[in-house]
């Protein structure tokens, strides 16, 4: 079991920046892809980023590419997602997931999810 934690979120005004924290509990972290969604209010949820276990592969949805950077610290058992640019679009909920995946951009593969840290952007 791996226990998944975000945190980092909170309420910015157009054009900011924030850093989001996913911490996971486990020993064989590196193992598992770590993958950014969010979901807002009304709307399904979607992808945002992901990275594989060693941090050499990542992923982005084209609207954030640019602005929105993944990144981990296996020896902390962490991912960052460092958001640049910020937009009200961008306002939702984030949520990060933990799993052995062969698609990134796809949520059912996930194993373990976090219960997700707010983001808004205010115009």
């Amino acid at each position: 079991q791996v226990h998944v934690v975000e945190s980092g979120g909170g309420l910015m005004q157009d054009g900011g920046s924030l850093r989001l924290t996913c911490a996971a509990s486990g020993r064989t972290f590196s193992s598992f892809a770590v993958g950014w969604f969010r979901q807002a209010p009304g709307k399904e949820r979607e992808f945002v980023a992901a990275i594989g276990g060693s941090g050499g592969n990542t992923y982005y949805r084209a609207s954030v590419k640019g602005r929105f950077t993944i990144t981990r610290d296996n020896a902390k058992n962490t991912v960052y997602l460092r958001m640049l640019s910020l937009k009200p679009e961008d306002t939702a909920v984030y949520y990060c997931a933990v799993g052995r995946v062969l698609v990134p951009l796809n949520a059912r593969e996930y194993d373990y999810w976090g219960q997700g840290t707010q983001v808004t952007v205010s115009s």
